[in-house]
């Protein structure tokens, strides 16, 4: 009896225990099925609400600066404002947020509706910090924030063509931005962070890739001098009402680029400026050089040996025959040297030297300038200019190259072939990044050549020069002017549109800076020759650089003369602040 008892005891034992936990299976698997069914959607947004994510960690964009480390371009953080449009579709607030965001409530449900299914959507980039606190303050389910960086230029227009700018992303997209993008925009890294329901970070949890900062960048650019040729360039070109304008300076010695503005320019902190005046004049714009090129036809002349810098030419009676086509001075010059060439700018006598050549002859020295390439810089969008073959040439088109039509250049080009000169005969590459190891470069043309241009060059500066108006006080100047008719757009060339260029070095004893400027369509009425519209901007812009720099002076006999420069237009940059 007492076993069968027992028996009955364990039985009824494991049968309890079978039925507590089928019980407990049923109701796990109830509440299973009613969490899974009637509370899944609640549950899936309480799990995101705070949840271990992976997130972006924005590597912070390299410095620009100028070769004395003051700030070019610097990146700020910022906060951009962003929402999950599942979330916030919901909130009762959508009307006050689309009325801060600047959209309509209905424009703004849409803009949310068409992207429900997205778990990311921004709202705002690089928001106004006001704006953001209004937005935290408000405490709305799905909206949050999020860190990023936005540049800013110190400098603003002043280096704007030359600097560039970065888009919404921080990339860059013209100038050094973009032709260094890769080494200042660093890279990015990755954290692990825990998240509540709002998306804000309540703390790090591991650091799964550490972002890498941007390098810092050390342009050749003079802040200091940059501003000043900006200045003078915006005076010249509002003062003559020309359409732009350019300036180039570079440093002989190491081809480093010290100033480069042109005009009109743009403010890149705002992003409202238009596309065509954020172009770089000086890499993207080519034109004919006009007399410019009268330098380079005259050393042509000098290397094949049939000239030097005594050989007569007679340039009478002013007006010259090559074929159907006429060639003029501005005055009958009569028999003069080939110095006086220069000093005079004689479209003549230029003509009788370019003709005396060979034109292979010719083409080779020009291609050993490398006219018709670019100067190798890194700029994007920089132009190669042009430089016909010589088998096309009729005599024609060598009287017209002579004087600086038929080809073209760029402003950095031309400062580029003048430097050649300057350097005594060596071309050195053109670089935008201050550099202190120098080579030794590549010789272009003889020494003794370079010399005799650089003295024939000095007497256009002179009281028979066509640039008096480029002297600058203390020192002696080589330069030459040039004056472009430009073409027309109905064909041939226009007779009331120019280019004014003066192209100039200092000191003349001892070479250190080119420098190039042009004056896009000045009105011919108020003077359109180069000497009277470029040759004064390189003036005053090179009077205070060489203060600045402390640059010796080399013609201490000129320094109680009155500068020929300082009349009108002297007056007017004083009054100019």
């Amino acid at each position: 009896m007492k076993s069968q008892k027992k028996t009955t005891k364990s039985s009824l034992r494991c049968w309890f225990v079978i039925l507590l936990f089928l019980v407990c299976v049923f109701s796990l698997s109830s509440r299973a099925v009613y969490l899974q069914l009637l509370e899944g959607e609640s549950l899936r947004e309480r799990g995101d609400d705070i949840a271990i994510r992976v997130v972006d960690v924005s590597a912070h964009r390299g410095a620009i600066v100028d070769r004395n480390g003051e700030q070019l371009a610097v990146s700020t953080p910022v906060d951009s404002i962003w929402a999950e449009p599942r979330k916030l579709l919901k909130e009762k607030d959508l009307q006050i947020l689309a009325s801060l965001l600047g959209r309509s409530e209905k424009e703004f449900r849409k803009f949310l509706s068409v992207r429900i299914k997205r778990d990311f959507v921004w709202l705002k980039r690089h928001a106004h910090q006001n704006l953001v606190k209004e937005i935290k303050r408000m405490d709305l389910k799905g909206v949050s924030t999020q860190s990023e960086y936005k540049r800013y230029y110190p400098a603003a227009e002043v280096a704007a063509h030359v600097i560039g700018v970065t888009n919404v992303d921080d990339e860059g997209q013209e100038g050094i931005e973009l032709a260094y993008n890769k080494a200042l925009r660093g890279k990015s890294g990755k954290k692990r962070v825990l998240k509540d329901r709002l998306g804000r970070i309540v703390r790090d949890v591991e650091n799964v890739k550490s972002s890498v900062p941007g390098l810092e960048l050390k342009l050749s650019i003079d802040k200091r001098i940059q501003f000043l040729a900006y200045r003078e360039l915006a005076h010249a070109v509002k003062n003559h009402q020309a359409i732009g304008g350019t300036l180039v300076m570079l440093d002989v010695k190491t081809g480093e680029v010290i100033a480069m503005v042109g005009q009109p320019s743009f403010n890149p902190n705002n992003r409202s400026w238009l596309k065509n005046t954020a172009r770089n004049r000086s890499i993207t714009d080519v034109f004919e050089p006009g007399s410019t090129m009268k330098v380079f036809t005259i050393a042509a002349g000098l290397e094949s040996g049939i000239f030097s810098p005594q050989t007569e030419i007679d340039t009478s009676p002013g007006v010259f025959k090559v074929g159907k086509y006429t060639i003029s001075d501005h005055h009958d010059f009569g028999q003069i040297d080939v110095t006086t060439v220069i000093t005079k700018s004689s479209n003549i006598g230029a003509t009788k030297i370019a003709l005396a050549l060979k034109p292979k002859v010719f083409y080779d020295f020009l291609s050993k300038f490398e006219f018709g390439q670019t100067t190798g810089s890194v700029f994007p969008g920089e132009r190669t200019g042009s430089l016909r073959s010589f088998d096309t040439w009729t005599e024609r088109n060598i009287a017209s190259l002579s004087y600086g039509y038929g080809l073209e250049v760029t402003s950095l080009k031309l400062a580029h072939v003048y430097s050649i000169i300057a350097n005594n005969g060596i071309k050195l590459p053109i670089s935008f990044i201050k550099t202190d190891n120098i080579g030794e470069g590549e010789r272009v043309i003889d020494e003794k050549i370079a010399k005799q241009i650089r003295d024939m060059l000095e007497t256009v500066v002179s009281s028979k020069g066509t640039a008096r108006k480029a002297a600058v006080k203390g020192y002696r100047v080589i330069g030459k002017t040039g004056t472009a008719k430009k073409t027309d757009p109905k064909g041939g060339y226009s007779d009331d549109r120019y280019r004014s260029l003066f192209v100039g070095i200092v000191p003349a004893s001892n070479p250190r800076f080119v420098t190039v400027v042009t004056i896009d369509e000045p009105n011919k009425d108020l003077g359109h020759f180069g000497g009277a519209v470029a040759a004064p901007v390189f003036a005053r812009v090179m009077e205070s650089t060489l203060r600045i720099l402390n640059i010796p002076p080399d013609n201490l006999n000129n320094f109680n003369k009155p500068i020929i420069a300082s009349n009108k237009e002297h007056k007017v940059f004083q009054g100019y602040k």
